[in-house]
């Protein structure tokens, strides 16, 4: 729930008691015959709004109506009211601010616990005076200083955490966020992973909530010689993800891969549990450089024209532009701003806004909210190309920051305590103990966490039973792999799966007497659409 403090600034207001409601009337239907059979159900008069086909009526029990005859729809009648609108000069020129809901949601700037959001990129203008009160610690990975000799981090800054109603410039997403600052583009501008990793394990010892990665490398499953996965950086990721770390990236740009569009994410937008963000236009269609996927776009967010903070010493080469510190004055590759780059801040921001109004959310708890409240882009919404429901192009959909603060005051996704266990030991969740029954509530979901894995103990001799139930509406599977798999992949590793077990439907068994003691690991997989919790029931017995 949200907390107190924020109740008054939210724009709807939770509902108490009784409640104002417009009631539909049928075509054909007689009004007068309508509105009395209405007035008898709640007991109370009601107001006719004709020559409209629609009665206003109060009432605290509202479901009486539904089954009145005559009766056509039925809608709460809440206020609306203006949202928060900060006072910042270049806000007006921030549109997408506006397309995303940045501030809808609030009647006022909300009194939002400060979040701790890692930046890891180019570095930053650290005396920019929209950012030297935002930024509470910064290091370099590549030797120097933090300073920033392109801009591209001060941008990915300025849109999550520029100072807010201090009428200079621009406003961020998250005014209220905190940065840590790793710089990892070294003088050639060239990234490496080893740098990428040691900002990862800096800003989980600085108890960063979210990191934000613009930044990524070619993944082309049908030429390995050229793509650049590497399991440091997914072990780096999973790290991040197991102490309680939301990682957001950039699913890449399609002018910077051997061809235009390109129909995979980058990484480390294509790992697990990583919130892979591609970029959509002033219209709400894909933008043309946006990276496709399938699997690992995960959200869209506004890439192009985006008006941001920028380096003051890069923005003074253009004397005699006004608008200094800024994007409109920045250096000619980033006039205009654009790019997946500067849309994966915003979903960070979102993020931070989400863990500030309910620091209580997990990291995976958070990631569904924002995925499941998205906008769908559609050619309704402007995007031609986009099918309904989550698509390639941009996955959920178009962030919608009020839409997902809203889920606050409902029940969220259910929480998965045993994240990140996604691979062989030692990347699964083991299972101490001397237990006899072991009982695992967890989730699963096919475009975030298709693998869960749990290692056992199991001495020579000893039998190992294993039910799966759920996620509903799934078909997913259940494995027994020997000591020593590493990739759990029955076409790498055919001798060390021991027992597989993929029925029709979304329960499962599998049991089996061992050889050799040792930790075996057991894998839960869905290989196909659907997400949502599930239950692992493991006896041990002699």
């Amino acid at each position: 729930m949200l907390a107190a403090a924020l109740a008054a600034s939210l724009t709807i207001p939770a509902a108490a008691g009784a409640a104002r409601y417009a009631v539909g009337i049928e075509a054909g239907a007689e009004q007068g015959r309508v509105r009395s059979n209405v007035e008898r159900a709640v007991g109370a008069p009601v107001e006719s709004l004709a020559p409209l086909r629609a009665l206003v009526v109060e009432t605290s029990d509202p479901q009486r109506l539904r089954s009145v005859p005559g009766v056509r729809y039925l809608e709460r009648l809440r206020p609306r009211r203006l949202a928060y609108t900060p006072n910042d000069p270049l806000y007006a020129k921030q549109w997408h601010l506006s397309q995303v809901h940045a501030f809808d949601a609030w009647l006022e700037r909300p009194p939002l616990a400060g979040v701790r959001v890692a930046v890891i990129d180019s570095g930053v203008d650290r005396a920019h005076p929209e950012l030297r009160k935002r930024i509470v610690a910064a290091r370099s990975f590549v030797g120097g200083g933090v300073k920033d000799v392109s801009g591209h981090g001060t941008i990915v800054a300025g849109i999550i955490a520029a100072e807010a109603d201090n009428e200079t410039g621009i406003a961020g997403l998250a005014p209220w966020a905190d940065l840590l600052v790793a710089k990892v583009v070294d003088g050639t501008g060239s990234i490496s992973v080893e740098a990428e990793v040691r900002a990862i394990r800096w800003a989980v010892a600085q108890k960063a909530r979210v990191i934000n990665m613009s930044l990524g490398g070619l993944r082309d499953p049908a030429r390995p010689d050229r793509d650049t996965y590497s399991r440091l950086e997914a072990d780096a990721v999973a790290y991040a993800v197991s102490k309680g770390v939301l990682v957001v990236a950039a699913v890449g740009n399609g002018d910077q891969a051997p061809k235009r569009p390109w129909p995979f994410a980058s990484y480390p937008a294509a790992l697990p549990h990583v919130v892979g963000v591609s970029a959509v236009t002033r219209g709400g269609g894909a933008s043309s450089f946006s990276n496709r996927d399938a699997i690992y776009n995960d959200l869209a967010a506004p890439g192009e024209a985006i008006v941001s903070t920028f380096p003051r010493a890069l923005t003074a080469q253009r004397a005699g532009c006004v608008d200094q510190g800024y994007t409109p004055c920045a250096t000619a590759p980033f006039r205009p701003a654009e790019g997946t780059s500067f849309a994966a801040p915003q979903v960070a921001a979102a993020a931070a806004t989400l863990l500030g109004a309910n620091p209580g959310l997990r990291a995976e708890q958070v990631a569904a909210i924002l995925e499941r409240t998205a906008a769908d882009a559609r050619a309704a919404t402007g995007c031609t190309r986009c099918a309904s429901g989550r698509d390639a192009l941009t996955g959920w959909g178009t962030l919608d920051v009020a839409g997902a603060l809203a889920t606050l005051d409902a029940e969220v996704p259910p929480a998965d305590a045993f994240e990140a266990n996604d691979g062989a030991d030692p990347s699964g969740y083991r299972l101490y103990g001397g237990w006899s029954q072991r009982v695992v509530n967890a989730t699963l979901d096919f475009w975030d966490d298709q693998d869960d894995v749990y290692g056992v103990y199991l001495r020579a001799g000893q039998r190992v039973d294993v039910s799966l139930s759920g996620p509903t509406g799934t078909n997913p599977a259940l494995v027994l792999w020997r000591p020593g798999a590493v990739q759990l992949d029955s076409l790498t590793e055919p001798d060390r799966r021991l027992r597989f077990s993929a029925r029709r439907g979304a329960k499962e068994h599998l049991g089996a007497r061992v050889g050799v003691d040792g930790w075996y690991s057991v894998q839960v997989r869905l290989g196909s659409p659907g997400a949502g919790p599930y239950r692992l029931t493991l006896v041990r017995s002699r």
